[in-house]
């Protein structure tokens, strides 16, 4: 068996076993586009071989996606199907686990018209809506996954002779999932008790505010009276564990929605609905977004934040150390799933319910009460850097160093 062979393997049984950790007669379903071929038949096999019931795989083109965008009448843009909402939820409602396996390049719908990405947008989050409450309430378990296609690898390694590229990113992934070490399932167990030691200390701590400060920068951060930090592995509601992001190198809660104030600046490009966005600013005022500017893709950004009311507000707030291993491998992926793991970052739109103590049992009327955020959307930006200071600011007013340089201060 090649190194890549063996890799691949790695990789399928690191999916299966801590990303969604599938359960003896547990269904899993698997959304990818035909470039995880590969990897996805080796992910069903893994999922049968622990125990699955059934594997359920959805197929997507990146060409035909484009195609749609292109022809297909605006009509169709305001619509997500019935069927495929139902099925989706019902496979929730009955214990499915979801695994995304993604690949699509950070430009697939460049230049399409930036109303159609929104109105589709919009039209998938309000079909979903239960699906996506139950996935940010730890009552599923779910992961994303990344395999390289040519168009994403060409955007990575533009330097690299073309029929380099892929292989490289495929590198860059295994080494970012921690597949090239010896027994990678240990290996992450071993990285998940390490995040938890930073959530412990922040639980400890028990911030009121955090304050940001780098250039381009000066953001107040009030989180809610009873927020929780999380990070790396989660808990479904059958009490099994699971990996939502990999890779992932952050430790994440929520702020209170009306308690973020100033301006924060992008310090990674974002790939957001087949487009990238970048150099942008964001300004807050009360928790509210009250301007965006960008040099590229500003009107895409508008289109994000005027997706409803709750994406005029943030739902996530993460801090990840500038030396993340993601960070010091000195690759821009184009793609948030890696890109967030090289960088703070924080996300426009909806909060997630488990980062509020009692919140994954509570009602969304509940959860809003409490200051956290509901949206159709969830969108993570970067913003961190090596220039970029936090304070932990106590409810007495006292500030402590939480980053310093872009680095962990304790």
């Amino acid at each position: 068996m090649s190194d890549f062979q063996a890799n691949l393997e790695k990789y399928a049984e690191l999916a299966v076993k801590v990303g969604v950790n599938i359960q003896q007669g547990q269904t899993l379903v698997v959304n990818t586009t035909l470039e995880g071929a590969e990897l996805v038949r080796l992910i069903v096999k893994k999922a049968y071989e622990a125990g699955a019931y059934n594997v359920i795989v959805n197929w997507n083109d990146d060409t035909v996606n484009r195609t749609k965008y292109e022809l297909a009448p605006d009509e169709v843009f305001h619509e997500y199907p019935e069927w495929r909402a139902k099925e989706t939820i019902e496979l929730a409602e009955k214990g499915a686990a979801f695994l995304s396996v993604i690949s699509s390049s950070p430009d697939l719908l460049k230049g399409v018209d930036p109303k159609r990405i929104a109105n589709f947008q919009k039209a998938s989050g309000t079909a979903l809506k239960p699906w996506r409450q139950a996935m940010q309430s730890d009552k599923v378990s779910w992961s994303i996954v990344a395999v390289p296609s040519q168009s994403w690898a060409d955007k990575v390694f533009p330097e690299e002779p073309a029929e380099n590229r892929v292989h490289k990113l495929w590198e860059a992934i295994f080494k970012a999932v921690r597949v090239d070490t010896e027994n990678p399932v240990e290996a992450w167990k071993t990285h998940d008790d390490t995040l938890h030691e930073k959530v412990d200390y922040l639980n400890d701590k028990h911030y009121k505010k955090l304050h940001y400060t780098a250039p381009g920068t000066d953001l107040t951060i009030e989180l809610p009276e009873k927020h929780l930090w999380c990070g790396a592995g989660s808990i479904n509601q059958h009490g099994h564990h699971f990996m939502a992001n990999m890779p992932t190198e952050e430790v994440f809660t929520v702020p209170l929605k009306t308690g973020v104030n100033g301006t924060v600046k992008s310090t990674k490009p974002l790939s957001y609905g087949g487009n990238i966005i970048n150099n942008f600013s964001v300004t807050f005022k009360d928790g509210r977004i009250i301007e965006v500017q960008a040099e590229e893709g500003e009107e895409i950004l508008k289109q994000l934040v005027e997706t409803d009311e709750g994406s005029h507000y943030l739902g996530e707030v993460a801090l990840v150390p500038f030396n993340s291993p993601i960070s010091q491998s000195n690759v821009l992926f184009f793609n948030t799933l890696f890109d967030e793991n090289a960088s703070n970052h924080l996300a426009i739109g909806s909060a997630y319910a488990f980062c509020l103590e009692g919140g994954k049992d509570m009602t969304p009327e509940q959860l809003a009460e409490h200051g956290l955020n509901e949206s159709l959307t969830h969108v993570d930006f970067m913003i961190g850097s090596d220039k970029m200071n936090i304070d932990g600011i106590l409810a007495d007013g006292t500030a402590e160093p939480v980053f310093r340089n872009g680095d962990w201060a304790f």
